[in-house]
C-alpha cells in the first residue's frame, strides 16, 4: 500500500492526469497554478537555471479558468499554454521534467487559486504515492515568481538534514525599485511587504509558536504531511493561509532564509484578496499611507502567553486572578470566548504540559488571534500608521540604527533581520 492511499480514498473526484511514470529518484515536484499570466516563461526559466541537485525534479503547471471567465482571460491562458508547451518541447534534461494540466471551465463556485493548487498538488502526491516516496516534497510556486539560483539546492540540503520536516517557508523579497512600474506601485509594494513582515515579526514577539509567513509562492510541504492533513483547501483566495495553518500544528516546521523567492510586485484583481489587490488598493489611495494593528495589541498577547505554563489545570479562581493581572482588552476577549471552559477541556485531555500547549494553540490559533486583533481595534484601540508601529517593534527586536523613518528604510532593516544570504 502507498502512504497516501487513505487520502485518495476520500478524493472521490480525483483522476490521474499525467500518464508518464515518475523517475524512481523523484524527490521534488514544483506546482504552479497559472491564470491570466503573461510572464510564465520567466518563472520556468528561473527553475531551469537553478543549480543542479542530486534527485529528480518535476514541475506541474496548472492552467485554469472559471466557466464564466472572460474571453480576454481565456485567450491569455491559451497564449501562455502554447508558449509553455513550445518551451517545454525544447528541454532535454530527463532529471527535470515539465508537465501541463489544462483545467478550463472550472465550476464558478470553486474556481480559483486554491482549486488550481489542489489539482496540481493532488497529482504530485499521487506520483509520489506510485513510487511510495513518502518523503517527496511539494514545492508551491506562483506563475509570476522567480527563484534565486540556489533555491532548489537549499531545499534539498534542508530536507536531507532534517528528514522529518513537515513544512518549510522560504524567505522572499518583492522588487521595490525599477522601471517596470510607476513609483506609486513600488511605494505600494514596499508598504505591503513591510506590513507582512511587521505582522509576522510582531506575532513572533508574542511567543506564538506558528509565526510563519503563509505565502503561496514560498513554501514546501512533505507529501506525507499534505495527505495526512487532508490536502490543499480549494478556497478562491487565502488557500495558502488555511492550508499551512493545518500543517503547522504537526510540528517540525522551519524557515529557510539562505535563499529567496521573488514574487511579482504588480497590482492585479485576479484574486479577491492578497498581494495584487492590496498593492492596487494602496497605490490608488490618496497618499499611499497604510494603517495597521496597534503594536500594543501584540504586547497584550505576549503578556497573556507569558503565563501559558500557569494555565495547565488552573482552577476558575486562579484563572480569574490571572486575567485580572493582564491588560483589560485581552482579558475581556478571553472571557467572551469562554477561556475557562476551553482550558478545562484542554487540560482534561492533556497528559503533560507539552501536550497541553499543543492543544491550547489549537484553540488559541492564528484565526483566534485575528479575531482578537479585530475585537481590540473595535473596542479598545484604533489602527495606527504602519511606519509608527514598525518603529515600536524595531526598538524592541533590532539593534540597527534607524536613520530615515520611512517605510523603505524600515523594510530594509526587517529584511536584514530575517535573511541569511
Amino acid at each position: 500500500m502507498g502512504f497516501a492511499d487513505f487520502y485518495f480514498e476520500r478524493q472521490q473526484n480525483f483522476q490521474v492526469k499525467i500518464s508518464e511514470k515518475p523517475n524512481t529518484d523523484l524527490k521534488f515536484i514544483v506546482v504552479i497554478p497559472c491564470f491570466n499570466e503573461f510572464k510564465l516563461l520567466e518563472t520556468l526559466n528561473s527553475i531551469r537555471n537553478c543549480e543542479k541537485i542530486k534527485s529528480s525534479i518535476e514541475v506541474i503547471i496548472v492552467f485554469n479558468s472559471s466557466e464564466d471567465a472572460s474571453s480576454e482571460i481565456v485567450n491569455q491562458n491559451k497564449k501562455s499554454y502554447y508558449e509553455a508547451k513550445n518551451w517545454i518541447a525544447q528541454q532535454e534534461d530527463s532529471s527535470l521534467r515539465f508537465f501541463i494540466l489544462n483545467e478550463q471551465n472550472l465550476p464558478r463556485k470553486f474556481a480559483g487559486a486554491g482549486l488550481a493548487r489542489k489539482i496540481g498538488m493532488d497529482q504530485a502526491v499521487h506520483r509520489f504515492n506510485s513510487i511510495n516516496q513518502d518523503k517527496g516534497i511539494l514545492v508551491s510556486l506562483d506563475s509570476d515568481s522567480v527563484l534565486m539560483p540556489n533555491y532548489l539546492a537549499e531545499l534539498e540540503k534542508h530536507f536531507n538534514k532534517f528528514s522529518k520536516t513537515n513544512v518549510i517557508t522560504s524567505y522572499f523579497e518583492h522588487q521595490v525599485t525599477g522601471d517596470e512600474f510607476s513609483n506609486d506601485i513600488y511605494n505600494a509594494i514596499t508598504i505591503y511587504e513591510l506590513y507582512l513582515r511587521y505582522y509576522k515579526l510582531a506575532l513572533k514577539y508574542t511567543r506564538f509558536p506558528y509565526s510563519f509567513y503563509t505565502i503561496g509562492s514560498c513554501f514546501a510541504v512533505s507529501a506525507n504531511a499534505y495527505a495526512k492533513q487532508g490536502g490543499m483547501s480549494r478556497k478562491q483566495a487565502g488557500e495558502d493561509f488555511y492550508f499551512l495553518h493545518k500543517i503547522f500544528p504537526l510540528g517540525n516546521c522551519f524557515e529557510i532564509n539562505t535563499t529567496c523567492v521573488y514574487p511579482s510586485s504588480r497590482p492585479s484583481d485576479r484574486v479577491p484578496f492578497g498581494t495584487g489587490p492590496m498593492v492596487k488598493s494602496i497605490a490608488e489611495s490618496d497618499n499611499n499611507e497604510f494603517f495597521t494593528y496597534n503594536f500594543d495589541t501584540f504586547k497584550e498577547i505576549k503578556s497573556f502567553l507569558n503565563h501559558i505554563d500557569d494555565l495547565y489545570h488552573i482552577d476558575d479562581i486562579e484563572l480569574d486572578k490571572l486575567l485580572d493581572l493582564i491588560p483589560d482588552c485581552i482579558a475581556d476577549f478571553l472571557r467572551r470566548n469562554k477561556i475557562e471552559k476551553a482550558l478545562t477541556e484542554i487540560s482534561k485531555n492533556s497528559s503533560n504540559i507539552e501536550s497541553f500547549k499543543k492543544r491550547f494553540f489549537n484553540w488559541f490559533d492564528a484565526f483566534k488571534i485575528l479575531k482578537y486583533l479585530n475585537f481590540a481595534h473595535e473596542k479598545y484601540y484604533s489602527k495606527q500608521l504602519l511606519k509608527l508601529e514598525v518603529e515600536k517593534l524595531l526598538r524592541l527586536i533590532s539593534k540597527s540604527e534607524i536613520e530615515e523613518k520611512n517605510c523603505k528604510s524600515y523594510l530594509e532593516i526587517v529584511r536584514k533581520i530575517e535573511r541569511k544570504f
